[in-house]
């Protein structure tokens, strides 16, 4: 259980020994943080991986070099202390935890535990009175201080433009495929086939409070369907898509903001005016989608405007047909 801050050390208050048994617990954290990135990255960024591997193989390094002080100054015996022992120490969330970490998150997570790892060495450095130590201790903070730049060089090693820009492209297709994919499929279906009934409700009654109860109900109706179903009809296990929950959540959430987009408008109670507001979102909405179909699935550009608007403007036409009829 991780101790209360009543219950933690001091940093300044730490002895000698003490010190230099959480750099050890630290860089062994590190090492196996490095080796979770490195087995996470394997299979499908292989390159990356191996940085992080190597990366890992430096902190081993650093330990074993810090159990060698502890061995020659203090003996075997290695204090059990942790950077959740120690009041003020740095101290990270657990997002190497996460199974929704990208590539990029991972680089930055690395390039932040060097920088807390350097700040604790200088600290560290400056309160021992040892020579030795002190000298070790400085190396380190150097060392950490460098990772970013041996980063780099392990980066050059084994991720050559070739690799590093297959990985980029296989990170943004995953991307595309998990999030932007059902996201937009659920924006369109939310803000299109919402509007028939809809508009033929608001035509049909020139009721606000009727109509807004109509648009919720088809909105959030939809959202839930359509999350249900993107999350139940693949797994994502051979299509390769990604996680079912995130894509159910993506869907869902887009279903049911875009079919909101048109219906919140009949807040208005006045019919004409909230009736207006609701097809200028409308026509903003569909715009929209054009733009993502040509920012993210690379759809040209008047393509996409002319399925959307036409697409949209067919059922706006039957809602209005059908409600005015």
């Amino acid at each position: 259980m991780i101790p209360g801050l009543s219950d933690r050390r001091r940093f300044k208050d730490l002895s000698e020994q003490e010190v230099l048994a959480l750099a050890i617990s630290s860089e062994e954290d590190d090492a196996r943080i490095y080796r979770s990135f490195a087995e996470r990255l394997r299979a499908d960024y292989p390159a990356s991986a191996k940085v992080f591997d190597e990366m890992a193989v430096e902190e081993d390094d650093h330990r074993a070099r810090l159990i060698e002080v502890h061995r020659r100054r203090f003996g075997e015996v290695i204090p059990l202390i942790r950077r959740e022992h120690v009041s003020g120490f740095y101290a990270r969330r657990p997002v190497w935890l996460s199974q929704t970490l990208t590539l990029e998150q991972m680089r930055q997570e690395a390039a932040a535990m060097e920088r807390g790892a350097e700040a604790f060495y200088l600290r560290a450095a400056a309160a021992t009175s040892d020579a030795g130590t002190r000298k070790l201790l400085g190396n380190l903070a150097a060392a950490e201080a460098g990772h970013t730049t041996r980063a780099g060089e392990l980066s050059e090693k084994h991720l050559h433009d070739e690799a590093r820009e297959g990985e980029d492209q296989a990170a943004h297709r995953q991307f595309i495929l998990t999030w932007v994919q059902p996201g937009l499929a659920g924006l369109m279906d939310g803000s299109v086939s919402t509007l028939a009934p809809i508009f033929a409700t608001a035509f049909a009654t020139q009721n606000s409070h009727t109509t807004l109860i109509v648009a919720l109900a088809a909105s959030v109706g939809a959202g839930i369907s359509m999350g249900f179903t993107e999350a139940a009809h693949d797994d994502g296990v051979i299509s390769g898509r990604g996680s079912p929950i995130k894509r159910g959540l993506a869907s869902g959430v887009m279903t049911m903001l875009g079919g909101l987009g048109h219906a919140l408008p009949y807040l208005i109670s006045d019919f004409w005016t909230a009736t207006v507001i609701a097809m200028i979102v409308v026509f903003v909405e569909l715009w929209a989608i054009a733009w993502i179909q040509n920012r993210y699935m690379e759809t040209p550009f008047f393509r996409a405007v002319f399925q959307v608007v036409l697409g949209g403007a067919l059922v706006f036409a039957a809602g209005a047909l059908i409600g005015g009829g």
